[in-house]
């Protein structure tokens, strides 16, 4: 089986017995350059395992074939079995599912328009027909069928950018996220229909913080179905997830609303499939991504007309705290399988709840329960550290921290607890930079320079998505 490289230059490839062998005589080229994989194996949906053996003259990169499709692992990798097995070491299909979801997240970032100068700001700069082409993402084989908005009446302005033009689009809404489902093709791939619904964080570094000092409120305080009063999130999150404003045509629905209706639909045309619904987020996207799972599972959006369960998944970047224990053991209880990816440095998934929380003795913690502040985590952590990263500045600096493109690279090197980082995927470091100054001035990759680049789409795209603006 012959083995197409971007480079052939920096490697050379023998063969193995049932394995295909790289070496390099250059340490530095590893991880920088593109490694295709053989087009046999991903037709055949071979995942690759790459483990590295490292001696004073050479590195070697040995490529093993599993098996399992991941039509055949999709349920392991949604959570079935909490991620037994999966992350230490993890296993590659489980690499790169979580790199797909977290750039799916990701993108609620580069197409927001955070420009105030501009007509659209607050807006998404794409249209949904061309939302995954313009960003580059195509390959990942998903069609957006509505945009998410929320409504900017509420308690977390911070979350919103507003245009200085006295005639934009909307004065009183901003996009939030959006509901993508996958093709045919993909879907044959992956095992099943995937409905995955990507909501959006804070847009500029340390704003962040100020969606988090605010207190736990029951859900039924906002009409979500519930018929226990003792669960309780976060309020700000809870009223963003369902405030609205009427007079706005964008935001006259909630966006739980909104993305509860395009769910019920989406299922409903896709009865008779298999089907998965994955919710991603970074930050305070997470939390909201949290929360709408919970909601899908507590007033059961996720069953068929025939009574079957669709299962529940979140992939969590970054993510803050939501609720408390008795929200914990609900959400869980219900099916939802919560996967929360962090890096430890960063301060934010130690929010809210910082002296009340999962971590501190049961007495403690039923003390805490009388308060408003006592919060818990959901769901399985992976934890990573940014330090093992040869290619990241030893820093402090928040932003970095929390940033998810660095998070998707410390994904890409991560291969269990304790062993080496090199990254596996050929996944571009110089992603890092987008939004960030994290990279180690030796790869001359210009900090930031995702903005001096994404000028927005010409306004003409946009003017049939957000015409009239106000209803």
């Amino acid at each position: 089986m012959a083995a197409a490289l971007s480079d052939v230059g920096w490697f050379s490839c023998s063969h193995v017995q049932d394995k295909i062998v790289f070496q390099s005589k250059k340490l530095g080229a590893f991880g920088v350059g593109n490694l295709a994989i053989p087009g046999k194996a991903r037709r055949n949906n071979m995942s690759t395992l790459l483990r590295s053996s490292q001696s004073d003259s050479d590195l070697t990169v040995v490529i093993e074939e599993e098996t399992k499709s991941l039509a055949e692992t999709w349920k392991e990798i949604h959570g079935e079995n909490d991620w037994e097995a999966m992350l230490d070491p993890i296993k590659p299909l489980m690499k790169s599912e979580l790199i797909r979801y977290g750039d799916m997240a990701q993108a609620c970032y580069d197409a927001f328009d955070q420009d105030p100068c501009s007509k659209y700001c607050g807006g998404c700069q794409l249209t949904p027909d061309m939302f995954f082409e313009g960003l580059g993402l195509s390959k990942y084989g998903y069609d957006v069928t509505t945009y998410l908005y929320s409504a900017y009446n509420i308690n977390l302005p911070i979350f919103y950018s507003k245009s200085l033009w006295p005639n934009s689009w909307s004065n009183s809404a901003n996009w939030s996220g959006y509901v993508a489902v996958s093709n045919d093709e993909t879907s044959a791939l992956l095992g099943r229909r995937d409905i995955t619904i990507a909501w959006r964080g804070t847009v500029v570094k340390r704003e962040w913080l100020a969606d988090m000092m605010d207190f736990l409120r029951p859900v039924t305080h906002r009409q979500i179905d519930s018929r226990d009063p003792s669960i309780r999130v976060e309020a700000g999150f809870l009223q963003l997830y369902t405030d609205k404003d009427e007079r706005c045509k964008f935001s006259k629905d909630s966006a739980r609303d909104q993305v509860l209706a395009e769910l019920s639909r989406l299922i409903q045309k896709y009865e008779n499939e298999e089907m998965s619904i994955t919710i991603t987020g970074h930050s305070l996207g997470s939390a909201l991504a949290i929360l709408n799972a919970y909601d899908i599972a507590e007033t059961g959006v996720d069953l068929t007309k025939h009574g079957r369960d669709i299962p529940v998944c979140v992939f969590s970047f970054s993510g803050p705290r939501v609720g408390n224990g008795r929200f914990k053991e609900r959400l869980e209880g219900l099916g939802v399988k919560v996967l929360r990816v962090v890096n430890i440095h960063d301060k934010v998934p130690y929010m809210p709840g910082v002296f009340f929380n999962e971590h501190v003795s049961p007495i403690v913690q039923k003390v805490g329960e009388m308060s408003p502040w006592c919060y818990s985590h959901v769901g399985e952590e992976l934890a990573l550290d940014h330090e093992n990263s040869t290619f990241l500045k030893k820093t402090n600096d928040l932003g970095c921290c929390h940033n998810l493109e660095a998070l998707l690279h410390l994904i890409d090197g991560y291969h269990g607890k304790g062993k080496r980082f090199w990254l596996s995927t050929g996944r571009d470091i110089a992603l890092v930079n987008k939004s960030a100054d994290f990279l180690k001035d030796d790869y001359s990759v210009p900090p930031n320079w995702w903005g001096s680049r994404n000028t927005g789409p010409n306004g003409k795209n946009l003017d049939h998505v957000y015409a009239a603006g106000e209803s």
